[in-house]
């Protein structure tokens, strides 16, 4: 590739990570548009209308040949069981969390998110800390440690958000399947459980679907707000160094957090005011280290 198509594919992945962390920072104030509906609805709805979308896109890329032998092969489809059970619990986890004022609480889940990466990366594949990471690691733990202390509980909404997404993760590495294969395998796992709720709440009257014209179409938009991220972060991971994605990715919690604080008006507790700062010099630790060790400036896969 010539300096000029390096550049074009750079600035496309950058333009496809910066629209994907946005929509994610942004994702709280869409879900409180429907507060009224319950979490577990909203999931089943977001399952359901990502399959139909997903699957739309999958048959104009022609990817059904990849997607039937995912299908038929038993152990990848083993492991997409256990990733689409850990994406559907941290959707659910995270709507109700957003939904019951907690989204101070969410945006700490996916800033210990990165760093809980790299602890599983030595727990379970073996990999060596440098200094820099273990610092970092080190002053997160400590402030979920802090937080945890000084509200007397652990911080579960944060612990079990970065938990579910990491181990997703850590799975879905171990699945040698493309992106939006992966995912659309994965919501049509979960599609008949979310199809059977979807049913029987319409059947027995309580379904929210169908009742306002203003919140199908809420509805309906999910699908496009859970599938159209992922396939931006999908398409810009092509293009960018991994060191800028892990930039990236503090985006949509800092987002989370200014929402949170500035519309929302969820409280700061004096915990809080100690621990996000030790996870914030934690991050920033991480960060520097990363940039520090990707020497070229441009930030582009071949």
């Amino acid at each position: 590739m010539n300096d000029q198509t390096d550049r074009d594919r750079a600035l496309a992945g950058l333009g496809f990570g910066l629209a994907a962390y946005t929509i994610w920072g942004l994702l709280p104030a869409f879900l409180k548009l429907l507060v009224a509906v319950p979490p577990v609805e909203i999931l089943a709805h977001r399952i359901v209308w990502s399959v139909l979308l997903l699957g739309a896109v999958v048959t104009m890329v022609r990817g059904w040949p990849r997607a039937m032998a995912v299908l038929r092969a038993p152990r990848l489809l083993g492991l997409l069981v256990l990733t689409a059970l850990l994406i559907g619990g941290n959707w659910l986890l995270y709507i109700w969390a957003v939904n019951s004022a907690h989204v101070i609480e969410t945006s700490l889940g996916y800033f210990i998110n990165p760093l809980l990466n790299v602890a599983l990366g030595v727990l379970v594949l073996g990999e060596r800390l440098g200094r820099a990471q273990l610092a970092s690691v080190a002053l997160a733990g400590a402030g979920v440690l802090y937080l945890g202390l000084a509200q007397g509980g652990v911080p579960w909404i944060s612990l079990g958000l970065a938990i579910s997404f990491s181990l997703y993760g850590l799975v879905r590495k171990m699945a040698p399947v493309d992106p939006l294969t992966g995912l659309f395998a994965e919501t049509l796992l979960l599609a008949p459980a979310a199809l059977v709720l979807l049913l029987t709440l319409g059947a027995q009257g309580r379904g929210s679907f169908g009742a306002d014209g203003a919140t199908d179409l809420l509805l309906l938009a999910s699908a496009a707000l859970t599938a159209g991220p992922l396939l931006m972060f999908a398409a810009a991971g092509k293009r960018l160094r991994y060191a800028t994605i892990g930039l990236l990715q503090y985006i949509a919690p800092t987002m989370q957090f200014l929402l949170a604080v500035l519309l929302f008006r969820e409280p700061l507790s004096p915990a809080h005011l100690v621990a996000f700062p030790l996870i914030w010099t934690g991050l920033a630790i991480f960060a520097l280290d990363a940039l520090a060790k990707s020497r070229a400036p441009a930030i582009v896969r071949s």
